[in-house]
């Protein structure tokens, strides 16, 4: 059946059991896609896209028609005013960064409403590390509030937000690498409602990193100001070697546009570095991607908990809302194994063996496994987790099903033993 690629028999015939399982949840993760995908296809036709707007710009990039377009594809498609979509942009934490200094003055208030953030995000606001350039050591103040369980705690948000002096709201639509449950958009929407009717002058970001097309709603749907995210997770779809994006109401762009380049300048410099085709190529099939992704993601939940591994979150049939899936492996020795053989069953560097170590902006060892074609694109199958109990394997990607199938089998054949 896999044509000398090495599974067990015993796997093989889980696998077959649990793609019967998902049959429903892969349906659904279809229509979703298609959905997707009739929103960037009529995009790109309205935009009327070109073969001329794949072409290089050097120097500063003045009159980049290309880039320019693009990102009016991207304000299109999720319903906003506005985008930066940038190569320059290094990561969704860079993003982040300069979105959040773009938006926040000395004396301001920056408010996390889901919890505290993923862990390089705490370096970027100043609640670890010993950077001199944290928001916090530039005078901007900062709190948090933590979720209920898995939910928004709206009174304490309600309460927190009436008495003012809020200038950005953030919420993390993603789990990052704590045990909550990531939010879905009708929860954000939720959130939403509650700080606009309680300041609406407080601007409200989305980190939505790991989320862009697994929902056929997103943030600045329901109302949210600005999200922004990472061109080497979802919407690169393994196109894109480098980008971030930030999408909005003009004016919160203006400023983050501002922060990116220099004041007065904003947008209209950026040299596209030759990368216009693959950001475009990226962006077209994103949709298709994320759905591969979705699908990979659901078929390991259920071959995990077929093999005994009940704590899996999502659970295979459960509504997904960022690409990413979890299980506690309660041992080091198997989280290890596990990122091995995720890394065995990789297209590149397949031959490396992943060991845990000191990473900058991480409290605890990480152990990372990504043979990857763009390094750090998680859109692409890759398993990481902090070395610590309960030893949680956080994985994502899978450029497609296919792909994604065989690597998760290996990584079960691999820490099984077998």
């Amino acid at each position: 059946m896999y044509y000398g690629y090495k599974i067990s028999d015993h796997t093989a015939a889980l696998a077959r059991q649990a793609e019967e399982d998902c049959a429903e949840v892969f349906k659904k993760i279809d229509e979703n896609a298609l959905i997707c995908s009739a929103k960037v296809l009529t995009a790109f036709q309205e935009c009327m896209v070109s073969t001329a707007d794949f072409i290089e710009v050097t120097g500063y990039g003045f009159t980049d028609s290309g880039r320019d377009k693009l990102e009016e594809i991207y304000a299109k498609v999720f319903g906003a005013e506005d985008a930066l979509v940038r190569p320059q942009l290094m990561s969704g934490t860079h993003a982040l960064a300069v979105t959040l200094g773009g938006l926040l003055k000395y004396g301001e208030t920056l408010l996390y409403v889901s919890g505290a953030p993923y862990d390089t995000l705490k370096s970027v606001i100043g609640t670890s590390g010993e950077s001199r350039n944290s928001l916090i050591k530039c005078g901007i103040k900062y709190e948090e509030i933590d979720l209920a369980g898995d939910d928004f705690d709206l009174e304490a948000i309600r309460e927190r937000v009436s008495k003012g002096n809020i200038k950005v709201a953030a919420i993390q639509r993603s789990r990052g690498y704590s045990q909550r449950k990531s939010l879905t958009i009708d929860k954000i929407e939720e959130a939403i409602k509650v700080i606009k009717a309680a300041c609406p002058d407080t601007i409200i970001m989305v980190d939505n990193c790991y989320g862009e097309f697994t929902e056929a709603k997103e943030p600045t749907d329901v109302g949210a100001d600005v999200f922004v995210g990472s061109m080497m997770k979802n919407l690169g779809a393994g196109f894109a070697v480098s980008g971030g994006y930030c999408v909005g109401r003009r004016d919160v762009i203006e400023d983050i546009a501002e922060r990116f380049s220099a004041p007065c300048i904003g947008k209209e410099l950026g040299a596209n570095f030759n990368q216009l085709a693959s950001l475009y190529k990226g962006f077209f099939m994103a949709p298709t991607t994320t759905a591969a992704t979705l699908k990979s993601m659901a078929f390991a939940a259920r071959m995990l908990e077929l093999c005994g591994f009940t704590e899996v979150d999502p659970k295979y049939d459960e509504k997904r809302t960022d690409i990413v899936q979890t299980v506690n492996l309660h041992s080091a020795d198997k989280l290890i194994k596990f990122c091995k053989g995720i890394q065995m069953g990789s297209p590149v560097e397949a031959y490396c063996i992943p060991e845990p170590g000191d990473m900058p902006g991480y409290a605890h060892p990480e152990i990372m496994a990504a043979g990857t074609f763009v390094t750090g694109a998680t859109n692409e199958l890759s398993c990481d987790g902090p070395v610590t109990p309960p030893y949680t394997a956080f994985m994502q990607g899978g450029l497609t099903y296919d792909y994604g199938k065989l690597g998760i089998m290996r990584a079960i054949d691999e820490m099984l033993d077998r």
